[in-house]
């Protein structure tokens, strides 16, 4: 990175006035500030609530300093933290509670009522919340800092995160690496190979706004390397297009992360809107967790400037990157693996496939074996030759670079061809009256299934009908048949997470706008295999 000193321990003890963090309310909190609640809470976690390296607390928690001051806190206690998302129910909850084996939890106050109910579900669980009276019954974190000492354990053993899948297609599954056993200042150095990797210097983390939950790993990493990089973390609590810009322009920041969907939120503000902010500011901006349509990517591109930077990967895989440059002579990669990562493409037997041509997508970060927490079934059924695959399907191309198709687990087979839903849905968002779309496989008494396109129409466009004409004529001339969707569903809007997570399985429940008719096309006709 250009700097020799790489951990938030170091930079709180060398420059304590340094701002960490500025809270989504904007008060600035120093790093010595900081450091003294993270030792405060190490202290207290480990003589009050009984905590022992190899433990599990978790975290259902909004973008705030008492996050950050427990993530730091764990990863210098030698603990495992599971960060969960605070929109989930009181029994998916309870589940990752129970499954995790989590000796305890904090909440954020506005969940505390659930979280609560949840930890009923894991007996002799102890209940903590951040903020607020806890008037509900928890017990505030402050039992566990009050009167801790300010200073550093004498043992600093380095924790991890164990990260939970979405569960989108069973339940989700703790992804469990070994704790490396060294000290948390070495623990620290690992976010070198991000910054290395990224071309990133203490400059790109001068502001590093943290605008999407940090509960999601893709968010909670960076973040917490701006403070590993001496840097000052702007957090926001709840994320709207206009109010993403204020924050960059008011705090200029340098460095962020996003996902797509933000990406289409922004592009749908006004010209004048867009042009009224200043983001000139931005020297990272980091995306993935979802495809991104080229025409998306390359309008951000034009506004932002050559400051995108893609990477694929997931918690338990390894990861590739796209800088601009390369995203720029390939469009639609997701990138070529980074230095310490791994990648095959594998048919249904676990053979390499040809260039070019598509199958599962198997990886691996450097020499890492990870596991998911109490289900040794579903890892040996995911890994192949020592790499773990999360069913992507992709491809690369001569110069090494991966394409993403879609999922193995979303496959559509239109009457024995192979349709995936990420190809239909990046064509539909590229037509100028749609905001957001998911397409899903229905049943078909001819074809076994076919698509339905779930959208989201744009302020301006036409009714439902007249507008799903216009779109069906749109893809005509850019979809083979059996791509083309035979049902729309106009909605209000689509369930995702924060994140810009689609949950594909609340598709399949009733609709709110029933669906458009089919084509008026003679069966058998409508997907071109006949």
């Amino acid at each position: 990175m250009g700097e020799e000193r790489t951990g938030f321990r170091l930079w709180a003890a060398a420059e304590p006035d340094l701002c960490a963090i500025v809270t989504a309310d904007d008060r600035r909190i120093s790093y010595g500030e900081l450091f003294a609640e993270v030792n405060r809470l190490s202290h207290g976690l480990r003589t009050r609530a009984g905590l022992e390296a190899g433990d599990t607390v978790a975290a259902v928690m909004t973008n705030s300093a008492g996050m950050v001051a427990l993530y730091l806190a764990a990863m210098q206690s030698g603990l495992y933290l599971v960060t969960l998302n605070y929109h989930l129910t009181e029994h998916e909850i309870g589940y990752i509670l129970g499954d995790s084996g989590a000796r305890a939890v904090v909440a954020s106050a506005r969940v505390e009522a659930t979280v609560l109910a949840a930890a009923e579900a894991a007996p002799g669980i102890q209940v903590y919340v951040d903020g607020g009276s806890s008037a509900g019954g928890a017990r505030p974190l402050s039992a566990l800092t009050e009167g801790m000492p300010d200073e550093s354990p004498q043992q600093t053993p380095a924790g991890s995160l164990m990260m939970y899948t979405s569960g989108t297609t069973g339940r989700p599954k703790g992804v469990k690496r070994p704790l490396s056993g060294v000290d948390a200042d070495a623990g620290a150095l690992t976010y070198v190979w991000l910054f290395q990797e990224f071309g990133m210097t203490r400059a790109a983390f001068a502001s590093w706004l943290v605008a999407a939950p940090m509960y999601h790993s893709a968010n909670i990493t960076p973040a917490m390397g701006a403070l590993h990089a001496g840097g000052t973390m702007v957090l926001m609590d709840g994320w709207t297009p206009e109010g993403f810009l204020r924050r960059v322009q008011e705090q200029r920041v340098t460095g962020t992360s996003m996902v797509p969907t933000h990406f289409y939120r922004l592009l749908q503000l006004p010209h004048e809107v867009r042009a009224g902010y200043d983001v000139s500011s931005l020297r990272y901006v980091l995306h993935g967790a979802a495809p991104c349509p080229r025409e998306i990517k390359q309008r951000i591109l034009d506004w932002f400037g050559p400051v995108v930077y893609e990477y694929y990967g997931s918690t338990e895989v390894g990861t590739t990157i796209a800088r601009p440059h390369e995203w720029l002579a390939h469009p639609g990669t997701v990138g070529r693996p980074a230095s310490i990562s791994t990648l095959r493409i594998l048919d249904e037997q676990g053979d390499e496939v040809p260039v070019g041509q598509t199958g599962i997508v198997y990886m691996r970060q450097g020499n890492d074996r990870v596991e998911y927490h109490n289900d040794p079934t579903k890892t040996e059924g995911a890994r192949r030759d020592g790499l773990l695959t999360v069913w992507d399907v992709g491809h690369v191309d001569a110069d090494g670079f991966l394409y993403i198709t879609g999922r193995a687990s979303e496959l559509i087979l239109v009457g024995g061809v192979n349709v995936y839903p990420a190809e239909i849905e990046a064509a539909l968002l590229e037509h100028e009256w749609v905001a957001d779309v998911g397409v899903i496989g229905v049943p078909d008494a001819e074809f076994g299934e076919v698509p339905q396109a779930h959208v989201v129409l744009r302020t301006g466009a036409p009714e439902a009908g007249p507008a799903v004409a216009g779109i069906r004529r749109y893809l005509a001339d850019r979809l083979a048949r059996p791509k083309q969707p035979v049902t729309y569903v106009v909605r209000d809007g689509l369930p995702r997470d924060p994140n810009g997570k689609l949950y594909k399985a609340r598709l399949r429940q009733p609709a709110p706008v029933p669906a458009v008719p089919d084509r008026p096309e003679q069966e058998g006709e409508r997907n071109g295999l006949r």
